[in-house]
Parts: C-alpha cells; sequence; structure tokens
C-alpha cells in the first residue's frame, strides 16, 4: 500500500485540476518557490563574489600586514631578513608611505603614494599582473641606482579625475610631516604608467621608486615593511609575534584594522540578505498549504473511497506528502537553473545598462569593487535547494494530517 499511495501521489501532481482556483494556487506557490530559490542564488553568488574578490585581488594588492618603526627605517634589508626569519612570514618587502596631492594645471587629487622596490614587492602583492614590463623595468632600473627623472605610477581614476595620462608630467606636493609649518616638498614626476584594478586601490593609490619617494619624505628614510602572511585570519597574532621578537619602537597594522570591517560587513550583510531571501522561499513553500487544503476539500470523496478500500491514515498522508515533496523538488531545481543562469549574465546585464545609460553604478570612490563580481558556491546551492524541500515537507503535514481525518460516512454521504 505504501506504493500504492506513493502513485497515487505522484498521479494527482501531473492531473490536471477542474478546480480553476486550486490550478491556479497550484502554480502561483510553484512559481513563488522558483523565483525565491533563483533569486537566493543569485544574492548569495554576489555576495561570494565580494568576499572571494576582497580577498584575492584587493588584499593582494594592499598590505596584508605593515611593520613600522617610530623613528624611520634606516636599514631596512637586515631588517627584512630579520622578519622573514619567522615561518609565517612568507615574503617581506620595503616602503616609503607619502600623503601627498598630484595634479595637472588647476585640477588635484589626495592620493597615497607608496615608494616601492619592485623586486621585492611583485614577492608580496600581485602587482605585477596590473603593470608593464616596460613599467616594472623604469622602476627596477631606479632601484638600481640609474640616474632618472622622478617618476610615478598614477591609479586610474586618480589619473581619470585630474586628467594625466602615461607620459604627462605631474606635480607632486608632499607636506612635511616633521614640522607643519616647513614649506612641503614639491617635484614634477613623469607618469610612466596607468594602475588599473577596477578596485578602489585605483582611486587612492600611487606608486613610485622607493629611492625617489625617501628624497620626498622629512627624514629621508624608509617607513616600514609590507608581510605577506601564510594565514591572513591569523594576521594580527602573526603581527604581534614579530613586533614582540623585534623589541622597542616598532609597531605595526594588519589588513583587519583597514579592511576588517568591510570584510565583516560583507559576511554579515550575506547572513542578513540570505535570511530575508530565506524567508521569501519559506512564504512561497508555505503556499503549499492553501493549495493541499484546497486539494483536500476537492478530493473528500476520493480520500473517501480509499479509506473504504482499506488504506490508513499513513497512507493516506503519504498521498499528500508527496504532493508536497514533488512540488519542492521540481521548484527547487528549476529555481537552481533560473539562479545560475542569472548569476551567469547578470553581471553582463549591469554593464550593458551602464552603456545604454552612459552612467556608472559602483565606483572606486564609494564600492571596493567597480564591477559587479559572482562566484557560484555549489555548496550554497545545495544548502538552498535542501532548505526549499524541507519547507515545503514541513508544509505538507498539516494538510495530510486534514486529509488523513476525513470521514468516509460523512464525506460520501452526498456522493
Amino acid at each position: 500500500m505504501p506504493k500504492f499511495s506513493i502513485f497515487i501521489g505522484l498521479r494527482y501532481v501531473g492531473a490536471r485540476q477542474r478546480n480553476l482556483l486550486v490550478a491556479f494556487l497550484s502554480r502561483v506557490s510553484m512559481m513563488g518557490l522558483i523565483v525565491g530559490v533563483g533569486m537566493l542564488i543569485v544574492v548569495l553568488s554576489i555576495m561570494n563574489g565580494f568576499d572571494k574578490e576582497l580577498r584575492e585581488k584587493i588584499l593582494s594588492l594592499l598590505p596584508q600586514a605593515s611593520i613600522y618603526h617610530r623613528e624611520g627605517i634606516d636599514d631596512w634589508q637586515s631588517l627584512k631578513v630579520q622578519v622573514e626569519r619567522n615561518p609565517q612570514v612568507l615574503a617581506a618587502s620595503p616602503f616609503v608611505e607619502l600623503r601627498a596631492l598630484v595634479g595637472v594645471g588647476n585640477r588635484a587629487e589626495p592620493v597615497a603614494i607608496y615608494g616601492v622596490e619592485p623586486t621585492a614587492e611583485q614577492q608580496v602583492s600581485d602587482i605585477g599582473q596590473y603593470l608593464t614590463a616596460d613599467a616594472l623595468n623604469h622602476l627596477s632600473s631606479v632601484s638600481a641606482g640609474a640616474p632618472a627623472e622622478p617618476s610615478i605610477i598614477l591609479g586610474a581614476s586618480i589619473a581619470q579625475t585630474i586628467g594625466a595620462t602615461t607620459g604627462d608630467s605631474v606635480m607632486v606636493v608632499v607636506p612635511n610631516s616633521l614640522n607643519a609649518k616647513a614649506p612641503p616638498s614639491v617635484v614634477y614626476a613623469q607618469v610612466i604608467a596607468i594602475l588599473l584594478t577596477h578596485t578602489e586601490v585605483d582611486a587612492k593609490l600611487a606608486l613610485m621608486p622607493l629611492q625617489q619617494a625617501q628624497q620626498l619624505t622629512s627624514s629621508g628614510r624608509v617607513t616600514g615593511l609590507r608581510l605577506k602572511l601564510d594565514d591572513l585570519f591569523q594576521a594580527q597574532n602573526i603581527l604581534w609575534h614579530v613586533v614582540t621578537d623585534l623589541g622597542r619602537g616598532y609597531y605595526g597594522t594588519s589588513w583587519l584594522s583597514t579592511h576588517g570591517n568591510l570584510y565583516h560587513a560583507i559576511h554579515m550583510s550575506k547572513r542578513l540578505v540570505a535570511l530575508l531571501m530565506s524567508l521569501i522561499v519559506g512564504i512561497a513553500a508555505f503556499n503549499v498549504v492553501s493549495t493541499l487544503i484546497m486539494v483536500v476539500v476537492e478530493k473528500q470523496g476520493a480520500i473517501a473511497i480509499l479509506r473504504t478500500l482499506g488504506a490508513t491514515t499513513g497512507e493516506i498522508m503519504t498521498v499528500f506528502i508527496v504532493q508536497g515533496a514533488v512540488i519542492g523538488i521540481v521548484g527547487a531545481l528549476l529555481g537552481v537553473v533560473l539562479g545560475v543562469c542569472l548569476s551567469l549574465i547578470v553581471g553582463d546585464v549591469l554593464t550593458l545598462i551602464e552603456w545604454v545609460f552612459n552612467t556608472q553604478f559602483l565606483t572606486s570612490d564609494v564600492y571596493p569593487l567597480t564591477y559587479l563580481p559572482i562566484n557560484i558556491l555549489w555548496q550554497d546551492i545545495a544548502q538552498v535547494v535542501m532548505t526549499a524541500i524541507g519547507l515545503c515537507l514541513l508544509a505538507t503535514l498539516y494538510p495530510a494530517w486534514k486529509a488523513s481525518q476525513v470521514n468516509p460516512a460523512s464525506a460520501l454521504r452526498y456522493e
């Protein structure tokens, strides 16, 4: 009899409903489930994309951790060797950090200029992926001591704001950090490359050769060392051990203090949005309740006949549980197809809309990325599917119980 109950449940799922209201509610509950599951997958894929790009792109360019000395660093080479003795530090690179203004004509923009040593810098960041070989060779030749005109690499958004292109000369103004009343350092630097990463880096970062940046500082010393770590999420602990070993005068910061809030905000937003969309899936799933209750009312005569033929309470319940399970499975699977397809094209659709309306929704001065990242995780999809099916099964329990309580004598009295 259980097999017979499953067969009847499957038969009624595909049967054409004579009651138009029941047919309408059935389609609405199915469509609500498909749309809810699809939208939940799209939202999760976007949030996963932001998470991935933050870890793999932004943090591959900005410091994972940095070590400073209160008076600056004279001998960075020996300090680099000492720091790299820590097995959790994969590489270290010197840098000079300057807060400056860069401008062309009457347009200027505040920037963070980093003086870098290109060979060591490529060991701690992926900067080489975004610069041409000529730009890297120029930085390397200056670092090797070859005389050269002051040069600078500008982020794409900075260059666009001040109207600078490769080959232009820009004015660089660096205030005196030791004496506010002292005149600033002013040089004219040639733009040797434009840094385009499609991240917030484009709006605030500029690069110079290490030696040229040192000449613009008040002390003429290296600001600190950038570190690449073997575990991003242990950055604070690793940094504490490194700084403790170096002794007095040294201190450090990690990406958790500069971008930790953004990372936690992404994860919090993912949880909240997932909860909201799950509620939408839940509402769609519990539409199954009204659909099945209408079916129970319509099929009371058939239920009564099954009871007179010897069907038990459990077997009657199985019929309606099967119907709800099929609605959940089919709706969830179609929702997965919809969600994956939308996730694959939503970035291109956004780009097309921006092109049509000549605007940009994601700008690097507001958002960490200038494009919509997508990262489809199949474990998230599996969790969404199981949740949707589970809610549909839960929604069938009350209608199935009501069906099992139908009194054959009362139901067949007017048949």
